[in-house]
């Protein structure tokens, strides 16, 4: 089986080319369902890997330490126009490698060492750079944590949203400098309007990490926080099917201390050839049919979620509004940790991550939930349809975990729906 299109160039080191393969055949032949992951196009995967990995480039545009720059200076420069026009922004700087250094840039730029943020818990949906005891983000400022409201019976108000009350009231009683609005395991739009108002009552600046959700943003079924955030901070590999990378827009008047915060103050010589693929990516996601890409995404997310529900696995929030859904095993079999469900599917073939759900007794290695997403099978042709199916297979695996035979079956069903749908066969783009 064929690796990859770059085949030929590193036939010699046949180790490698067998990992490549494999890798290859993992994920074409079984489900990608992790929310944070997608298929990138050929386009991008050619850019990512270009001549332009050759190049040192610390500095930018114009500002280079080294010679020889003439080429990947137009490079970032596309990629910095494209990105202010897609989301309508100020000033972009596309050089962080990852969307925790580009949240970490920010607070570098933005917030003095010791000054209190405020930003989401980490077991109620934020992320590790929002303040969790284990990032350094906690050591070098001081996190105030806002969280999500507690589970209703209640059908038409389940809970476990945002609790906006919660964060007004934080903000005033401590003052924060910044205000971080985002989100890595919430299945619920993020409305940025309560967030700049609550900002503005207390004199802080609002980041919103959009990491997950900057796809959809661009495909107009996300709220836009570029209007209402003064710096907007997110991965270009998510939603937004471009490269592993970060990315940051801001309002004007933050642009030079964003930019010195990502080089000197955090990275070196920034990854050409990822930009290039990132300025591919920006490309594509202005086209017509990413809108309709995202507006899929959205509309299989609702099925995935729907059926879920009907297999016996409780939605947290009741709901999804985005590409994930976010599911407590709990109901589903009290029995069941995230861990083993992971692990069971895994064996099925269907790659999912578990994940804490709100007041989750049980440890973030172990956890009650599994999130998944359906941003990759979406951009391999997979509809409502194909999703509904894709729940009634994890069920069975899930309630034969132990069953070799069953989970072998189940793994045969996988392969025949990814066989059919292809992301490198069937990508339109």
């Amino acid at each position: 089986m064929s690796a990859s299109p770059f085949d030929d160039w590193i036939a010699h080191d046949e180790e490698i080319v067998e990992l490549l393969a494999r890798e290859w055949e993992r994920q074409t032949t079984t489900l990608q369902l992790i929310a944070s992951e997608n298929f990138t196009s050929p386009a991008v995967l050619a850019a990512t890997g270009s001549i332009l990995t050759n190049k040192y480039a610390e500095g930018y545009p114009g500002r280079r330490y080294y010679g020889g720059n003439q080429v990947v200076d137009e490079v970032e420069d596309l990629a910095r126009r494209r990105l202010v026009a897609l989301f309508g922004a100020d000033h972009a700087n596309v050089q962080p490698h990852s969307g925790a250094n580009a949240n970490v840039a920010v607070y570098q730029a933005l917030v003095d060492p010791g000054a209190t943020i405020l930003a989401m818990r980490l077991d109620q949906g934020g992320h590790l750079t929002h303040g969790s005891p284990v990032s350094m983000t906690s050591k070098a400022w001081h996190f105030v944590s806002y969280g999500v409201t507690p589970r209703s019976d209640d059908p038409d108000q389940p809970g476990e949203v945002i609790d906006f009350d919660n964060v007004r009231e934080l903000a005033i009683a401590h003052r924060p400098a910044l205000i971080v609005a985002g989100a890595t395991a919430y299945a619920r739009r993020i409305d940025p309007v309560p967030f700049r108002e609550i900002a503005d009552e207390v004199g802080a600046l609002l980041m919103f990490d959009s990491a997950h959700v900057a796809g959809l943003v661009a495909g107009g079924v996300h709220p836009s926080p570029v209007p209402y955030a003064d710096v907007v901070t997110f991965t270009t590999h998510k939603t937004l099917r471009g490269p592993r990378g970060g990315a940051i827009v801001c309002r004007e008047q933050y642009a030079k201390a964003i930019d010195s915060a990502v080089f000197p103050g955090q990275q070196g010589g920034p990854l050409e050839h990822v930009i290039a693929a990132k300025a591919v990516a920006f490309r594509e996601a202005a086209q017509p049919s990413f809108a309709r890409y995202a507006t899929r995404v959205v509309t299989n997310a609702r099925a995935f979620a729907a059926a879920l529900a009907d297999q016996g696995f409780r939605l947290v929030s009741g709901a999804t509004e985005n590409h994930m859904v976010l599911v407590d095993l709990r109901q589903f079999d009290p029995d069941l940790t995230g861990k083993t469900a992971q692990e069971v599917l895994d064996r099925a073939g269907i790659t999912t991550n578990r994940n804490q759900i709100p007041y989750d007794p049980r440890s973030p290695f172990i956890a009650s939930g599994l999130r998944v997403g359906t941003a990759a099978q979406t951009t391999a042709g997979m509809g409502e349809g194909e999703f509904v199916t894709i729940a009634g297979l994890m069920a069975r695996a899930l309630r034969h975990r132990d069953d070799d035979a069953e989970l072998a079956r189940v793994r045969e069903d996988v392969a025949q729906l990814c066989h059919d749908f292809n992301p490198y066969a069937t990508f339109t783009g």
